[in-house]
């Protein structure tokens, strides 16, 4: 984006777009404002500052403040605004009082700004970015999922429209709360979200949410016999431990210490698994949890961080799904520079529940069907929650039904990100030379390059096409610059509009102009009486091309 002169940075997380990268920026905003009031939502412009007391009030302030920008005005009131939830639910708490009213489905398109710890990966992850969210309000649990699915369904075509194949894959609800939410992902290997997808059914998910059916636990050497306390001094990795045993790693029953909600607790996971804290607070229903420090961490084993198993503790103990069943295991021992060997945990540990907080990986079983899951990488570019009455709750977004009974409204979010959406398009669609734009999304559809500029009857032909062109409602760039045909060509490429139209001499001398297909490399001959034509012709076909292979 960069090379090709959309974008500019100014500092970290922040850009300004330049024309072409502006043009296709309004291009997506075209599409996803047209396929929106489509789906009979409304558009909306709400404020991007808001007072710090309405975040407090329904409890995200604590939970977001890190990622907020936060101001103060002259009065030293706190002013916020990082998305939001909490600002349609105030707007239409004032506004709908009957049921009459519902449902409702309000949406704008507007600049968020986010503090991120370490911006990176250019638009995808930036301080200052554009985004389109919108929220639904209903009378009622069944009527709130008819809203859900019109807007996935919306969702999947502004995305096909944009020219990008997605993926929708299960989320977590994350800060934003509500029972469950959907992912638009566009594979790419640049992404930096992570997700599986089964090589048999139609299951998919992040990593964050993703479940994998665990299978038979193995049975290790020494699991008839009783757990036997051995020397391993300064020995605290997996790594470590489990080149001493000579075992792999997988025998280890890796205990992690955390607190939630203030109260600490144990988590036994196979050694070469990572804890998933996303499924483990979900799983304890806590609304926070951190590790331990190392102080705690000794108050309840007894032995500083490394040393720490199932055995014994005092705490409630939380085991993975896969270790359910180990026999012969090794684990810690909660003594300085000791571990345990030949342990069974059923046996020799009390585990209040099983539950599933590993991160699902590359060839683990599927949840659903039992068929193998792949990892894959992806971008997200969209999301929808159903948020249910959270928000409506906390902030009096309440109706009377025909009764005259009050209740709160059934309220869902959906959110884009149309200047990540806008990088997403070129993540998946380039080539060594550069950009392949999708027609729908291109900054200018077709680019005319005069090959010599200072040939008068190329130039003359040339501008000639362009108001033919222009007048037929084509979108053009022309290349008039006194510059070599190579880095004309080489631009042309990098920039990659769906189609270049080359005039020059030699193609003139064979009677046309030569007409290049972005996308696939092919080139054609058009006379040049019927060029115009031709183009408006050939760029339908692009259009279905590109929309079909999406």
């Amino acid at each position: 984006m960069l090379r090709a002169g959309l974008i500019r940075r100014l500092s970290s997380g922040l850009y300004t777009f330049l024309p072409l990268g502006l043009r296709a920026l309004q291009k997506v905003e075209r599409i996803v404002r047209e396929e929106m009031d489509r789906a009979g939502a409304l558009e909306i412009l709400m404020p991007a500052l808001h007072p710090q007391e309405i975040w407090e009030r329904t409890g995200r302030f604590e939970v977001l403040k890190d990622v907020m920008f936060k101001i103060r005005d002259r009065q030293e009131r706190g002013l916020v605004g990082p998305t939001h939830e909490e600002i349609v639910t105030d707007l239409v708490s004032h506004e709908v009082s009957s049921y009459r009213q519902l449902p409702m489905n309000l949406y704008q398109i507007q600049s968020k700004f986010r503090d991120e710890i370490r911006p990176r990966f250019g638009l995808m992850r930036a301080k200052e970015f554009i985004m389109k969210d919108a929220y639904s309000f209903d009378v009622g649990w069944d009527e709130a999922e008819a809203s859900y699915r019109v807007m996935y369904e919306t969702y999947r075509r502004i995305f096909r429209r944009c020219g990008l194949r997605t993926k929708i894959v299960e989320a977590d609800t994350g800060a934003m709360g509500g029972s469950s939410s959907h992912e638009f992902m566009v594979l790419a290997d640049s992404g930096e979200d992570g997700l599986v997808e089964c090589t048999a059914c139609s299951y998919a998910a992040n990593l964050e949410r993703a479940e994998s059916k665990a299978g038979e636990a193995p049975v290790f050497d020494g699991a008839e016999r009783t757990p036997e306390e051995v020397a391993t001094p300064n020995l605290r990795t997996v790594q470590e431990v489990a080149a001493f045993f000579k075992s792999p790693p997988a025998r280890l029953m890796k205990t992690l210490i955390y607190v939630a909600d203030e109260k600490p607790v144990a988590v036994v996971v196979p050694g070469d698994r990572d804890v998933n804290e996303i499924k483990l607070r979900r799983s304890l229903s806590a609304a926070a949890l951190a590790l331990a420090d190392d102080a705690t961490i000794e108050k309840v084993t007894g032995a500083p961080v490394g040393f720490a198993g199932p055995v014994g503790l005092k705490i409630p103990v939380y085991a993975d799904a896969r270790v359910k069943g180990y026999r012969g295991a090794v684990t810690g021992a909660n003594r300085k520079d000791a571990h345990l060997a030949n342990v069974d945990l059923a046996r020799d540990a009390s585990v209040a529940e099983y539950v599933d907080v590993t991160f699902a990986r590359d060839g683990d079983a599927c949840p659903r069907c039992g068929a193998a899951l792949q990892g894959k990488r992806g971008i997200e570019v969209g999301h929808v929650f159903k948020l249910g009455t959270k928000y409506s709750e906390q902030l009096g977004a309440l109706y009377l039904d025909a009764e005259g009974k009050q209740h709160p409204a059934v309220m869902g979010c959906y959110g884009i990100g149309v200047t990540r959406t806008l990088q997403a398009v070129i993540e998946q669609r380039f080539d060594k030379d550069g950009i392949i734009w999708p027609l729908s999304v291109a900054p200018y559809s077709v680019e005319v390059l005069v090959v010599n500029a200072q040939h008068e009857e190329s130039m003359a032909i040339s501008l000639r096409l362009v108001e033919e062109l222009e007048r037929g409602g084509v979108d053009v760039l022309f290349d008039d610059r006194d510059e070599r045909p190579g880095v004309k060509f080489k631009d042309a490429d990098l920039l990659g509009l769906p189609l270049r139209v080359s005039v020059g001499e030699r193609s003139l001398a064979k009677g046309g102009i030569e007409v290049r297909f972005r996308h696939s490399g092919e080139v054609r001959m058009a006379p040049v009486a019927e060029a115009a034509a031709r183009i408006r012709e050939w760029m339908g076909e692009v259009g279905a091309q590109l929309e079909e292979g999406s």
